[in-house]
């Protein structure tokens, strides 16, 4: 039997060279300084400027959160939000909780390292024990790393959408959706 949600499964998980954790309260302030760059913030939906605010919606964060340690820093953090797929309704049942979204920031000074591909792809198998058959993840199209990353791991690009995210500069920029099936991974 699958297990249901992260706190279903054994913590920490170990890579080799990571360690992956749910966060704690005080893990705040360590990912407030990556998350409030400005090189960091262009690619996120929201960028953290308040620490105290961050700090408390931080600690209010859905189970799908985990940080990511390198020797003992804290060096990203991932999401893994498991949702329903679309169905038509006489079978939305059996499209309950069977794909995830996935997600990842990583430090600045930290990018370049591998550190990213390692973890993305220890929360791909942590999504397959989770039950789901699909996880997929989105990004701005002007964001390489990312796509780097999800082509590293083994997904696909499935979407390139033209001008379809609105950025907080006022533009209108394309984004690109990669995926991949449990049966492929």
């Amino acid at each position: 039997m699958s297990a249901r949600d992260l706190s279903d499964l054994p913590w920490p998980r170990r890579t080799q060279r990571l360690l992956l954790r749910p966060p704690l309260a005080e893990d705040a302030a360590a990912v407030f300084a990556y998350r409030s760059l400005p090189e960091t913030a262009q690619w996120l939906s929201g960028r953290p400027t308040d620490q105290a605010a961050h700090a408390r919606v931080f600690a209010q964060r859905s189970g799908g959160t985990l940080v990511v340690e390198a020797f003992g820093e804290i060096v990203g953090d991932l999401l893994l939000a498991v949702e329903d797929a679309w169905s038509q309704a006489e079978v939305e049942e059996q499209a309950a909780r069977s794909q995830a979204m996935l997600g990842w920031v990583f430090a600045p000074k930290h990018q370049g390292k591998g550190y990213a591909t390692e973890a993305v792809r220890e929360l791909i198998t942590i999504a397959f024990e989770l039950g789901v058959r699909r996880v997929y993840a989105d990004a701005f199209a002007d964001n390489p790393a990312s796509a780097r990353v999800m082509t590293k791991v083994g997904m696909r690009q499935e979407a390139r959408h033209v001008k379809e995210s609105l950025h907080r500069d006022g533009t209108w920029r394309d984004s690109v959706s990669f995926a991949l099936l449990a049966e492929e991974a």
